[in-house]
């Protein structure tokens, strides 16, 4: 007898949405590539495109109704790849190289907490708030780390004029991963539920921004997502703080 039978075997594996991941994962290839080769702005493209693939592949899946436990694997290796490995070699080559330890540390505890993110993300899957990510997703880290990349490329400078910054902007996304704050997910905007005609002249007007100038538009949008978190979260810490005093009794209201 077969270890897998002929009918799993046949639906084990779906082309669709594992085209897109592969997609994914040679982009993130590509980027590994591109730095080793000193070509920085075409690295840091690469993982840009990387993460909008990896958008479209589990929304395939789910339009498609092909969702497996092997595409979900899949994904999550493909994810290391893109968003772990490669943005951490991408800034190590680029700015980090002649920093001594302070450079290669920095840039495995960005790939640590890249790791250590899918990991639990894939565990606490079924256990956590859809609206939140646990911690900031390595999608984002990522475009946060190529982010910077790209728009100090463009603008002319070199690796070496920000390594200082780049090193605490990677710590910072390594770290943010793995944390318990609470990033938005997105996850609860319906796509199919109408919206007033102003909605789709904010979505126009964000386009035209983001073509204006890509490297500082993106940059500047996944940093203040990065941000949003830690802002959220000291604002509902200091609700639960306010919330948790007694109320005060004003002067002359005790009984005699």
């Amino acid at each position: 007898m077969p270890l897998i039978s002929n009918e799993k075997r046949r639906r084990g594996i779906y082309i669709l949405p594992n085209l897109f991941t592969t997609a994914a994962l040679f982009a993130g290839f590509y980027a590994i590539v591109q730095a080793m080769n000193l070509r920085f702005e075409s690295a840091a493209v690469a993982i840009f495109v990387a993460m909008v693939l990896d958008g479209l592949d589990g929304r395939v899946a789910r339009l498609t109704r092909t969702q497996s436990a092997f595409g979900a694997e899949y994904d999550s290796l493909s994810d290391m790849v893109s968003f772990g490995a490669a943005p951490a070699l991408v800034v190590y080559e680029w700015a980090l190289k002649d920093t001594g330890k302070f450079g290669w540390i920095a840039a495995f505890i960005y790939c640590a907490g890249a790791a250590l993110r899918l990991a639990r993300f894939n565990t606490n899957i079924d256990v956590v708030d859809k609206r939140y990510f646990q911690g900031l997703p390595s999608p984002a880290a990522a475009a946060l780390v190529a982010g910077l990349v790209w728009v100090v490329t463009d603008l002319g400078l070199a690796g070496q004029d920000v390594r200082w910054l780049a090193g605490i902007l990677t710590i910072f996304a390594g770290i943010s991963m793995v944390s318990n704050v609470l990033f938005w997910s997105g996850k609860d905007i319906n796509l199919r539920k109408s919206v007033p005609f102003i909605v789709v002249i904010a979505l126009v007007m964000a386009f035209a921004l983001v073509s204006s100038y890509p490297p500082g538009v993106l940059f500047a949008l996944f940093l203040a997502y990065a941000c949003s978190g830690y802002v959220m979260f000291v604002l509902r810490l200091r609700k639960s703080q306010q919330q948790s005093k007694p109320p005060q009794t004003p002067p002359g209201d005790n009984a005699q």
